[in-house]
């Protein structure tokens, strides 16, 4: 089954596309059917019924029917393995 991923951020502009572009990598190396789609942090409630997985580089304020997972490590480059794992782990369920 194909994932829903959404990557986003306040702006759905800046830190948003690395971590985006690190996603996609991932899923392609890793043979993870996804589609990951970069928006900012107000477009989620339209995805709510459909996403499966929200990485963010912002703080969330609202709980969702969906994993989140935070993203910082993309962009400071520490614990980006861990972050990887996580976001492996959560395609796979």
């Amino acid at each position: 089954m194909k994932k829903r991923v959404l990557v986003a951020c306040g702006t759905g502009i800046a830190t948003s596309t690395v971590v985006n572009e690190a996603v996609e990598s991932m899923c392609k190396d890793n043979n993870v059917e996804a589609e990951v789609i970069q928006c900012k942090i107000s477009d989620i409630p339209a995805y709510e019924d459909s996403a499966h997985l929200l990485i963010t580089t912002t703080v969330t304020k609202k709980d969702y029917p969906f994993p989140v997972i935070n993203a910082r490590s993309f962009l400071t480059g520490i614990g980006t393995d861990e972050t990887k794992a996580e976001i492996l782990e959560a395609l796979k369920q």
